[in-house]
């Protein structure tokens, strides 16, 4: 099944204040401009960025087919501006490369996480609201699945995985709950996870922090979808394919995500004069200078309008330093 409905992108408005100056530097249309939206999803940031700017030219990244198959059907109207890709976002140097023949380009933008179109379609499996097939694949072509996690790691894997990526505190308990069910009947659908964590996790513990199975659910996800390897290679080669006074946006749903893009966009801003000098030495300064104070969160009224916004924190760099390429 495949979901036209629109998806109410995250704080949409900022995004588009935040990357329009780069945009605009030629023409205030976007005339000759280029933006890569590494985490295109159902199309909402690239719609609203190509109709706010007639002139500009999208890269639309996405791994999920589904989503391209969305997209394409919402984005037809702007089909001459826009080139999609089927591509991990850490692939954002190889597409620009295929798309352009080479060189740079005026602004990126990532939204990360799982999308709110894989979330609402049950039988992809990211919901622990509904039971359906323990998948989990943004890309449907990939060959691991969460139930081959839950059903072949050994304890002491699967107890990582959950403790690294779900920052599950139970983690050592609900491996040993599942080695001990799988070798009965192996998992196949998320309720049956879903039930196994009401066992497995103390009550007191359940009646707080939100629903039980979140934090198992998410690192089954990031394992599956081998979510932090590929940001942590992508926004290194984000900033790398910005040309001077290019910017970038990076939206991120959870703290993990969050340490990764704050680490490198810290980085990123600091002098490469070498320690101990008194003075910083002419083109030795930073290369990024930040855009945000910290990281931007939703406000109320967005939250209220949609509640997805609720832990997005949004970081933005411009690039400083470094030759026309």
């Amino acid at each position: 099944m495949v979901d036209d409905e629109p998806h109410v992108p995250v704080l949409l408005d900022r995004c588009v204040d935040l990357l329009a100056p780069a945009l605009t530097r030629v023409e205030a249309d976007g005339q000759g401009a280029t933006l890569v939206d590494a985490t295109l999803g159902a199309g909402g940031h690239s719609e609203r960025f190509l109709t706010r700017f007639p002139g500009l030219r999208v890269i639309g990244l996405d791994r999920d087919p589904d989503a391209l198959q969305i997209a394409g059907n919402r984005l037809a109207p702007f089909a001459d501006r826009i080139t999609l890709v089927r591509t991990r976002y850490d692939g954002i140097a190889s597409a620009v490369d295929d798309v352009l023949g080479g060189g740079s380009v005026d602004a990126i933008l990532f939204d990360l996480g799982v999308s709110s179109m894989q979330l609402d379609r049950v039988e992809r499996g990211f919901s622990y609201s509904a039971d359906a097939p323990l998948d989990m694949r943004m890309d449907s072509g990939s060959d691991l699945t969460a139930a081959q996690i839950l059903n072949t790691y050994d304890e002491k894997a699967l107890a990582r995985v959950l403790r690294e990526y779900g920052e599950e505190k139970f983690a050592g308990r609900i491996a040993s709950f599942v080695a001990r069910r799988r070798a009965e009947t192996p998992f196949t659908t998320t309720g049956e996870l879903v039930e196994l964590l009401y066992q497995a996790i103390p009550a007191p513990a359940r009646r707080t922090g939100g629903h039980p199975a979140k934090r198992t659910f998410q690192a089954l996800r990031i394992e599956v979808n081998a979510e932090l390897e590929s940001l942590r290679l992508a926004i290194p080669a984000a900033l790398n394919s910005l040309r001077p006074h290019g910017r970038i946006a990076v939206m991120a749903y959870q703290s993990l995500e969050d340490r990764i893009v704050k680490t490198a966009f810290t980085a990123a801003t600091a002098s490469r004069t070498p320690p101990g000098l008194p003075v910083e030495l002419p083109g030795y300064g930073p290369e990024f200078v930040a855009l945000t104070r910290g990281a931007e969160r939703a406000d109320a009224e967005e939250i209220d309008r949609n509640p997805r916004s609720a832990p997005v924190r949004l970081r933005a760099l411009e690039k400083v330093g470094g030759e026309q390429r």
